[in-house]
């Protein structure tokens, strides 16, 4: 058989096959990168899956890294927050695990020792190398889904009751973008930018523009918070930035 009619019928067979059964889609990357206005400001992104899969999440802004589109991400961003949250809009609600726990984390949370994202990121000197990104990666099914990224110190409060987006953000960031590490007794601090980035993998996946807001929404107080937080939403427990929040007698001691 002359070879470009064996060429065409082997795409034919292909073709039968992934009729006649499902095809596994290749997992595909997409990398997303922008600037906050602010501490209080957060950036979301819509995630659709036409079926289930596996999705991972890898933010690069703090450590810096190079992302999946082969860009060199500075480090020097803020250390992030991740939270995924099902549907779009104010209504969309905190997806959560077996143990009815949010599905969210950064440096300031009680799970952050689950989702390290150094490596591939990478680490910052801060009195001692610091991790600040993520690597989330989750089995989700068929749907539409909204990524939520902002300061790690800027919270949503569906966290809190496992609600929607609309309950608006538990702001503890004092309102600089900073990052501190505690060492013994010793204490360094170093100014973050506004930057952000991070990287969606997915199979058969397609993804919507970024999106913008300020949080709003009812807001606990810092007393209230801790009679709400149930374990995963516990801060100040690590090292972080709230020297600052603290000393304005914006968050209870840790």
């Amino acid at each position: 058989m002359p070879r470009k009619h064996s060429l065409l019928l082997a795409v034919a067979l292909l073709a039968g096959i992934c009729f006649s059964a499902p095809c596994a889609l290749a997992d595909s990357t997409t990398s997303y990168t922008g600037t906050l206005s602010s501490p209080e400001d957060y950036a979301t992104e819509t995630l659709t899956l036409a079926s289930a899969a596996t999705v991972t999440l890898q933010t690069w802004s703090f450590g810096g890294g190079v992302n999946g589109d082969g860009t060199t991400i500075s480090a020097g961003g803020f250390d992030p927050l991740l939270a995924i949250f099902s549907g779009t809009g104010s209504g969309a609600t905190i997806l959560t695990d077996s143990m009815d726990n949010a599905i969210a984390t950064s440096d300031v949370l009680s799970n952050y020792g689950s989702f390290l994202g150094c490596p591939p990121a990478g680490q910052v000197d801060i009195g001692g190398d610091v991790c600040g990104d993520i690597t989330m990666s989750l089995s989700l099914a068929a749907g539409t889904y909204t990524i939520v990224l902002s300061d790690a110190d800027y919270i949503p409060v569906a966290l809190y009751d496992n609600g929607t987006l609309g309950e608006g953000f538990l702001d503890l960031t004092g309102g600089a973008f900073q990052t501190c590490n505690v060492v013994g007794s010793t204490t360094t601090c170093a100014d973050d930018t506004a930057d952000w980035a991070f990287d969606v993998t997915a199979p058969g996946s397609s993804g919507g523009g970024s999106g913008m807001g300020t949080g709003g929404g009812s807001v606990p107080e810092p007393a209230t918070l801790f009679l709400l937080s149930g374990g995963l939403a516990a801060v100040g427990s690590l090292r972080r930035r709230g020297l600052r929040a603290r000393a304005a007698g914006s968050r209870s001691a840790a």
